[in-house]
């Protein structure tokens, strides 16, 4: 059983008409025959509402008790052990009383769909989970029952409904939407005109994404690659900390701002492991990017702000969305900041956005604390420290009025050297020993002014300072770099886990890693290189990049060999050696890609030849009985003809003779079909389309069939059709003799046509046993028989060439139902390119659209 379908009723605010649109849907249904129930839907005490739920089954709803009181809600076993077709469910936002099965309704709605029942619903634009702190912004109104976006933006369809402010408020004013008592408090608040206005635009822009949505699948299944609009890509960069998560709502909210428009996380990694962010919190802020319908995206570099700069030129990002500084005043004197840079070299091309956050100018902390290794500015001041310390602090010591002792001359020498290694490492703490040791000589120790100790014990104390000095600053060094490499392989780590996370989720194609690499480490291209053979020339399997990819491993910056026949090859600079570990992961990755993806096409093509075995053994038992039949009756009349046995009235043989005639046609149109499925399938159907008229082809079409059982309703006043007459003829042919088959004895088939814009439409009526929706696309493959169908009714082969001779023409042929019972065929054609530059000579008069009440 296939999954249900979910049409939802979106509302700019309340009160447009959601329930009131999504009942008359329900009544239009109903009236065509379908099972159609009332699940769940509020009145909320309107008439007209109330008024619509008249003449639709109810399903009884449950009854829970919360806190004394009682609550109705949808009874989800109800609904399903009544399987209905379709569901009316209000209020998909709407939160279950505590101690339900699904906390919100939109998972009892998961479940119908689930178990296969169309589902109606209804929402209002401010109850979608991504616009919550905006609506809040707007009206001052917290809205605490929300679904996710991706749950509305997965239905089948979605239907607007709108209403200008001015109008809506006029409802409101007349009683129509809440009680009389509660209009004016609601005028004045949530329903003032500017809030309505803001609200209206917010449900617009989302419904134009999810048409935008709409149209890139259609340009994708139809292979269109001329461009028909341009879009925003939106690069969000984080830092890991909590204002990423209001950075990457921002960017959204810009996002759907713009036709198609895309959000780009971007998590900088200094290579050398530096990272003061919390996995916990990119994580989070990863599925929140993947939520709002965007990307989260890891990048190693050194300087963050051309590492942002070179990543969103990259994407061919337009604008940038990063958070105000989180650095106190007294921290720009390390530089102006990632902001200021990036605004400053982002140059004409890219807009910068700069999002202010409660964690602005709450302080980074120090750069010191931050080091996992000693950096250009820790080593700068620790020679500072380790020099110019021990030269100060002599100055003031030689000046000082009180002499305190050269014990504690040697400590606070001996603190510089320790502050000097804590800041710049070895090197800078031995300059400041031997500097502190030399001017402790020189100024303090007896004889003063001269390289020289006359008392011993001094000699014993330099010699114990110097020691000190050398092991404090070999144990912070050491420290320093068991540091870099915890950090290193946490940096390792991370790349790590977010290439294990694409691979979960599915991330199978080749460019698409070698994309993830390529940002990565900041590299101009990345390739994927095979070859069959130890001399073999090398090929490439995929590339991504600028300047087109290598042809040897061996013209690269980096290559990693996998195997002896692949080797995954990077320009752009020369990456270190530790680099290699990761970029061997992501090599054994891309060679497992490789091989899924060719046991992908050996699958396919082995689909393929079963799909051509089944389709051989449906020809031969078509040709084993459905051909032997009628040949089979013939020959049985022929012999009888030949018969000297018996002598033959005049009636007797002219019935034979009838039989013969009679087998010979069933044989040549079984023959004329299978033919003609052998063309389609081949490619070799050429159709030469040429103005016609609808009325001179379809009457010839309706020869095959008894006169009197089909009616035929074909205006002269149609537009001229753009058609091949003969595959025309034979499209509706095989239609027409269909629809007869299944017909019950007595009915007749109606064959209309009528024009709509540029295409006319034929429509092929009976009032037979009908076809379900899951079915409808299943009778136009070859060799398919619906239901009961007796076995010599043919070899199921009418239908699927009626509808490849429609699609070579330009046209379509699908199935619907017939209201009240029975399969309408409807084949559409397009309207010949002269005749649309004449007047309309007939026009189907737009209907009148009725205004909410």
């Amino acid at each position: 059983m296939g999954r249900g379908r979910l049409r939802i009723y979106l509302g700019a605010a309340p009160g447009v008409g959601k329930t009131y649109a999504m009942l008359c849907e329900a009544h239009r249904r109903a009236e065509r025959g379908t099972d159609c129930v009332v699940a769940f839907v509020e009145h909320h005490g309107r008439p007209r509402t109330e008024a619509l739920l008249r003449g639709l089954e109810r399903i009884p709803r449950r009854e829970p008790t919360h806190r004394g009181g009682t609550f109705p809600e949808l009874d989800v076993d109800a609904v399903l052990a009544r399987r209905p077709r379709v569901a009316l469910v209000d209020e998909l936002a709407h939160t279950n009383v505590p101690g339900s099965r699904n906390a919100k309704r939109w998972q009892d709605v998961e479940e119908l769909l689930a178990a296969g029942i169309d589902v109606i619903s209804t929402v209002n634009i401010q109850h979608l989970e991504s616009l919550g702190d905006v609506v809040e912004s707007i009206t001052g109104v917290r809205q605490r029952e929300t679904v996710p976006d991706e749950v509305v933006r997965r239905a089948d369809q979605i239907e607007l409904v709108d209403m200008s402010p001015q109008a809506l408020r006029r409802r409101l004013a007349h009683g129509n939407v809440y009680r009389p008592d509660k209009v004016d408090a609601a005028l004045s608040h949530y329903f003032r005109p500017g809030n309505l206005t803001a609200l209206r635009e917010l449900a617009l822009l989302w419904v134009a994404d999810r048409a935008d949505e709409y149209l890139r699948t259609y340009r994708g299944e139809h292979r269109v690659s001329r461009i028909w609009g341009s879009r925003e890509r939106i690069v969000v960069g984080v830092t890991g900390g909590p204002e990423g998560r209001t950075l990457i709502r921002r960017a959204a909210r810009l996002a759907e701002k713009g036709a198609g428009g895309e959000v780009l996380a971007v998590y900088i990694a200094r290579s050398d492991g530096l990272t003061s962010a919390s996995p916990e919190e990119l994580a989070v802020q990863r599925t929140l990017a993947e939520e709002l319908g965007g990307t989260f995206h890891h990048v190693v570099g050194d300087d963050i702000p051309a590492a942002l700069l070179d990543f969103a030129r990259g994407v061919n990002a337009t604008q940038i969305v990063l958070g105000s500084s989180r650095r106190k005043t007294w921290q720009y004197v390390f530089g102006p900041g990632v902001g200021a840079t990036v605004a400053r070299e982002s140059g004409p091309d890219l807009d910068v956005h700069i999002v202010t956050h409660e964690e602005a100018a709450k302080g980074r902390g120090l750069p010191v604390a931050r080091g996992a290794r000693l950096g250009r500015s820790r080593i700068v001041w620790g020679w500072l420290t380790g020099v110019g310390g021990p030269a100060l602090l002599t100055l003031l010591l030689t000046h000082a009025d009180v002499d305190p002792g050269l014990t504690n001359d040697m400590l606070l020498f001996l603190t510089l050297t320790v502050a000097a290694a804590l800041l710049g490492g070895l090197l800078p703490a031995l300059a400041s020993a031997l500097t502190g040791s030399l001017l402790l000589n020189w100024f303090f120790t007896a004889p003063v002014h001269r390289i020289a100790i006359a008392d011993p014990k001094n000699i014993l104390a330099l010699v114990i300072f110097v020691a000190v000095a050398v092991s404090v600053a070999s144990v912070v060094d050491l420290a320093a770099r068991r540091t870099h490499q915890a950090a290193r392989l946490r940096a390792e780590s991370e790349i790590l886990s977010f290439l294990a996370g694409d691979v979960l989720r599915g991330e199978t194609s080749v460019e698409a890693l070698l994309e993830r690499v390529r940002e990565t480490f900041g590299m101009e291209s990345a390739a994927l290189l095979e070859r069959a053979g130890d001399l073999d020339p090398w090929t490439c399997a995929g590339s991504v990049g600028r300047g087109g990819p290598v042809r040897r491993p061996e013209d690269a910056d980096v290559d990693v060999p996998v195997g002896d026949h692949l080797a995954l090859a990077l320009t752009g600079r020369v990456l270190p050696a530790e680099d290699r570990r990761v970029l061997a992961a992501f090599a054994a990755q891309a060679a497992v890609v490789l091989d899924r993806r060719r046991l992908r096409a050996e699958a396919g093509q082995a689909r393929a030849l079963a799909e051509g075995n089944r389709i051989r053994t449906a020809l031969l038992a078509a040709v084993s009985h459905d051909l032997r039949t009628p040949l089979a009756g013939i020959k049985a009349a022929v012999s009888s003809l030949r018969s000297d046995d018996v002598a033959w009235s005049p009636e007797d043989e002219a019935e034979l003779l009838a039989g013969i005639e009679q087998g010979a046609d069933r044989l040549d149109h079984l023959v004329g079909n299978l033919l003609d499925m052998s063309r389609l399938q081949t490619g070799t159907v050429s159709a030469i389309v040429r103005g016609t008229g609808l009325d001179e082809v379809v009457p010839v079409a309706l020869g095959g069939v008894p006169e009197d059982s089909v009616e035929l309703d074909i205006p002269e006043t149609l537009p001229i059709v753009a058609v091949d007459p003969g595959l025309l003829e034979r499209s509706v042919a095989n239609v027409v003799e269909n629809a007869v088959k299944y017909s019950p004895p007595g009915s007749r088939v109606l064959v209309s046509a009528s024009s709509l814009a540029d295409r006319v439409e034929l429509r092929v009526v009976d009032r037979g046993p009908g076809v379900p929706d899951d079915a409808k696309e299943r009778i136009f493959a070859p060799f398919q028989r619906y239901g009961d169908a007796p076995r010599g009714a043919g070899v199921g082969l009418g239908l699927a060439v009626a509808r490849g001779f429609a699609e070579a023409m330009g046209g379509t042929l699908n199935a619907e139902d017939t209201p009240g019972g029975g399969l309408t065929m409807v084949l559409t054609l397009r309207v010949a390119a002269d005749e649309l530059a004449r007047p309309a000579g007939h026009h189907v008069p737009e209907p009148e659209r009725q205004e909410d009440p």
